[in-house]
């Protein structure tokens, strides 16, 4: 099978689930990635380290921003002239778009947010989640090439072999878009979720605790403050409720559900928050679920293995100590 990886990445910080699909590729055969950007040879070597058998370079000025009708127009343009077999994406925004703009030209078809894929006969089945996470089905392209994007951390990554090389092989780039990219705005780069190993969420009882003497937003930064702790000595990542991000106490890139990033940590501590679906939607693929409300109907304690009945501002400051004692910080 011919497989194709693309290298999601934004002026050379690459999105590590692109690692881990290279690694799935590697299970049907060699592997090409294809690197597009300007002054990214770095990233070339890299796709090497973790796996690559064969590199397709883009370095091109045009490609410095991603716009999607210029990487699509190269992508479209190489699949044309070489027919791969499957074309294996990260689970992004951009690779989403990247991923659709390409199959429609190519007259194909993609499966996204995949959370395994095998191989039966000639055909590829993949295994997705539909009804917003209750359910998961089998599915299958007929059309080649086959765009599948991949879920972050539903796949092991490969381990990183210093020195590793390849082929590689330059490209030249479809610059011709009809927009231009005329400026942008930094986006919170703290909150890394999707690539997170252990995230702490707040919720709305974050701003809900009278005897502290404060008003609500006093309350609720005095309970991010305990999250963000907990997660800094855990080495996490922030994570929130849509609760949370409406009522202005966390910015809206650390939503954690349906609304905002679906993720998949080892471990996801819930604190104050009640477990609504389009949270749990967000969180279904967490290894292991550690909720803390004072409500002990919550929904949330439908899904955690492990749930405490308490106040988060009694119980984070407890918790946090302990780790702190268990990894020595």
């Amino acid at each position: 099978m011919k497989t194709w990886v693309y290298i999601d990445h934004f002026k050379g910080e690459v999105v590590s689930a692109s690692w881990e699909a290279i690694g799935v590729g590697k299970t049907f055969g060699p592997v090409t990635a294809l690197v597009f950007g300007s002054g990214i040879e770095a990233l070339a070597q890299a796709a090497f380290e973790f796996g690559a058998d064969e590199v397709l370079l883009a370095d091109d000025a045009a490609l410095a921003d991603f716009r999607a009708e210029a990487v699509a127009s190269t992508l479209t343009a190489l699949a044309a002239a070489s027919t791969p077999d499957l074309i294996l994406l990260p689970t992004t925004f951009r690779a989403k778009e990247l991923a659709a703009m390409c199959a429609i030209d190519l007259q194909t078809g993609v499966l996204v947010d995949v959370t395994a894929l095998e191989a039966e006969a000639d055909q590829l089945i993949a295994t997705r989640p539909i009804y917003e996470g209750k359910l998961f089905e089998k599915a299958t392209c007929a059309a080649k090439p086959q765009f599948i994007t991949l879920r972050g951390r539903a796949f092991p990554r490969p381990a990183r072999e210093t020195g590793r090389s390849g082929r590689l092989i330059k490209v030249a780039a479809e610059a011709n878009a009809l927009t231009t990219v005329e400026g942008y705005a930094a986006g919170d780069s703290s909150a890394s979720l999707a690539d997170a190993s252990v995230i702490v969420s707040g919720g709305r009882g974050m701003s809900n605790n009278p005897s502290l003497g404060l008003d609500e937003n006093e309350t609720a930064k005095k309970g991010l403050g305990l999250v963000a702790e907990l997660a800094e000595v855990l080495g996490g990542a922030v994570g929130a409720s849509r609760a949370a991000v409406d009522g202005g106490y966390v910015p809206y890139s650390h939503q954690v559900g349906q609304t905002g990033k679906v993720v998949s940590p080892d471990l996801y501590i819930a604190a104050g928050i009640s477990g609504a679906i389009q949270h749990i939607v967000g969180i279904r693929s967490a290894k292991v679920v550690v909720a803390i409300n004072k409500d002990a109907e919550a929904p949330i304690f439908q899904v955690a293995r492990y749930g405490v009945v308490g106040d988060l501002f009694t119980f984070l400051p407890l918790l946090t100590e302990a780790f702190r004692k268990k990894l020595g910080k």
